[in-house]
């Protein structure tokens, strides 16, 4: 546990300057329009009381502002993540805090809707986490999940492996002049495909009306859930 927190920490720390840069290039754009996707899908609106977890560089939350939420809240375990967030946003001064997404300081029922992108794989234990999730959102309350898959499709396999793989660690490393950061990346996405069922997890912690939504031939998936 300590360990993969610990690691995630510095490698989000360290690469918090040049991250969105680099998010934007090395998917060349599309990032937008996921998040977009995502949030029309679960339907964010002026009445959504909003937490995003893993929250980063707050791009998630400044497209829920944009579709007209108003009571955003950020959540990360890197400092230096939040503080571009901070410096991004005026807005969302005093509503964020740092903290691991398996302990989260807010009362339960307290959110009617919980995003996190690219984020629930560097949970030390995603059950934990998402049960955190359930705690704290109030009754219909939904968690959308955006987060990258391996595709099925075996020739656009190969392609996505090899970029993934040898052009995306590549370009991270020269830009981050982090080493480890951009290896991290696709091994994670790897284990995470190889080891994690979204939708069992979220079912076995109770949640209902589990919706998985693939976007760009299936390198992504939205995945959006209900509390009871």
């Amino acid at each position: 546990m300590t360990d993969k927190k610990n690691q995630v920490r510095r490698i989000f720390d360290s690469i918090s300057k040049q991250y969105d840069f680099l998010n934007h290039l090395l998917s060349f754009g599309i990032d937008f329009y996921w998040r977009y996707r995502a949030l029309k899908l679960t339907g964010i609106n002026s009445g959504s009381i909003l937490l995003d977890v893993a929250c980063g560089t707050g791009d998630f939350s400044i497209a829920a502002k944009k579709r007209g939420a108003n009571k955003i809240y950020g959540a990360d375990l890197s400092m230096n993540m939040l503080m571009q967030f901070n410096q991004k946003a005026e807005w969302i001064k005093g509503k964020t805090v740092q903290t691991i997404a398996e302990k989260m300081p807010f009362k339960e029922s307290t959110f009617t809707n919980i995003i996190v992108a690219f984020g629930v794989r560097n949970f030390y234990n995603i059950h934990k986490g998402l049960s955190e999730f359930f705690r704290i959102l109030n009754n219909s309350g939904k968690v959308t999940i955006l987060e990258f898959r391996m595709p099925s499709n075996t020739l656009f396999k190969l392609i996505y492996d090899f970029y993934f793989n040898k052009i995306l660690p590549f370009i991270g490393k020269i830009i981050s002049k982090d080493r480890e950061a951009y290896s991290y990346l696709p091994a994670s996405v790897s284990r995470f495909d190889e080891e994690v069922n979204l939708v069992n997890i979220l079912r076995e912690i109770g949640f209902i009306n589990i919706e998985q939504k693939p976007l760009t031939f299936g390198i992504v998936q939205v995945v959006i859930a209900q509390k009871k």
